[in-house]
């Protein structure tokens, strides 16, 4: 099963927007390593805006 090109292009932004790593970097990630990343992030952006949901929040739940 291959995964989808749309989640991968949504994690890389995710990732990249916030923490500014390379498309090189983030890309030779594996899933499991960004879908982590994309969840502290989602963690510290929820805590520093004390929202208890956020819209680039489009991890939770996987």
């Amino acid at each position: 099963m291959e995964y989808p090109r749309a989640r991968l292009y949504e994690e890389a932004a995710f990732i990249a927007y916030y923490f500014h790593w390379s498309h090189d970097e983030i890309m030779a990630m594996e899933h499991k390593e960004r879908k982590k990343w994309c969840d502290e992030i989602s963690k510290i952006h929820k805590k520093v805006n004390q929202e208890p949901e956020n819209v680039f929040d489009v991890y939770k739940g996987m």
